[in-house]
């Protein structure tokens, strides 16, 4: 990978708010026309890292670059190149869709505004809907409105902060196309989810818990370096069998996945037979099956606290 491939390349990052560390020796690289995903607890430091690293936020130590731009001295160069969508709907109700994209274009002063807002309705599938009023769209179309005024400038990076929150599953779906779309552009993309499917979407992810990275790589690679072995059994009382099985050495986690419970644990052989010793004489059928995405998160959730808890981060 050249120096020209990397979009973003940040070492030993750490931020503080009063005696609260929130982001803790961040080092991460991001490649052009790549979707990283940023997931991890509420409160883990999602949202400040990626600030960070594209200079919205100057960090207390660390180095890096963002788009060629060092992220302490140039975060004004690197504002002009950075679409940033919050996950809080902040536009005019009482306009229109086209009247709201030349607002915001007037307010950045852009030249060539007219085209720009015609560019960004076409690109976005919003022609149908540019002379509605912006209080009458549903949960998708604001949300794609929202994602074509962080076009109006024709960005490098897009920094989108849990974009799909509350928006149904089609809407879902046709944004992520959208963002696969401008990735094959050679726009890379920064997202914060807390959706599993989404994360599987994403070609690079990080796992981010008690203001530190925990993982980082693709799912494959999060999912492999963990070395974890699951089952998965059905039968009655899932409940009860969860509550026995966590007493067990060899099992590292139990999750319940709806008629299904999801059995973990470092040690195949040892996890076999915990679960063979709590099966014993009763109803159940149990598998060996490929780890998944979402049984990697809940292990690393497991001992790492919320950077809202009471307690200081060290």
């Amino acid at each position: 990978m050249t120096s020209e491939d990397l979009v973003i390349d940040v070492r030993g990052l750490d931020k503080s708010f009063g005696d609260k560390q929130v982001v803790i020796d961040l080092s991460l690289q991001v490649r052009r026309g790549e979707i990283y995903g940023f997931l991890g607890p509420n409160g883990s430091g999602k949202t400040t890292s990626i600030r960070l690293m594209c200079g919205l936020l100057t960090p207390d130590s660390g180095t890096g670059t963002c788009l060629g731009y060092d992220i302490r001295t140039q975060s004004g160069a690197i504002k002009r190149s950075v679409g940033y969508m919050t996950q809080r709907f902040s536009f005019w109700d009482d306009l229109t869709i086209r009247e709201n994209l030349d607002f915001v274009g007037r307010l950045y002063e852009m030249p060539g505004r007219g085209a720009a807002v015609d560019r960004a309705i076409r690109d976005l599938g919003l022609e149908a809907r540019a002379r509605q009023l912006t209080g009458t769209l549903s949960g998708g179309w604001k949300q794609r409105l929202a994602l074509a005024a962080c076009m109006l400038h024709e960005p490098r990076l897009l920094l989108l902060d849990e974009p799909t929150a509350g928006v149904d599953p089609n809407a879902r779906r046709e944004f992520w196309e959208t963002l696969h779309r401008l990735a094959a552009q050679g726009i890379s993309v920064l997202v914060s989810t807390h959706y599993m499917d989404e994360a599987l979407r994403c070609h690079k992810l990080a796992y981010i818990a008690y203001g530190r990275l925990l993982a980082q790589g693709t799912a494959a690679d999060i999912i492999a370096a963990r070395g974890l072995a699951t089952f998965e059994v059905r039968g009655p009382d899932l409940t009860a069998l969860a509550d026995r099985l966590r007493a067990m050495p060899g099992v590292a986690q139990t999750a319940a996945f709806g008629d299904t419970l999801h059995v973990t644990g470092g040690d195949a052989a040892a996890l076999e037979r915990a679960l063979a010793d709590a099966t014993r004489g009763r109803d159940y059928r149990m598998e060996s099956v490929d780890t998944g995405l979402e049984d990697v998160f809940i292990h690393l959730m497991r001992g790492a606290a919320d950077n809202f808890a009471p307690r200081a981060v060290r």
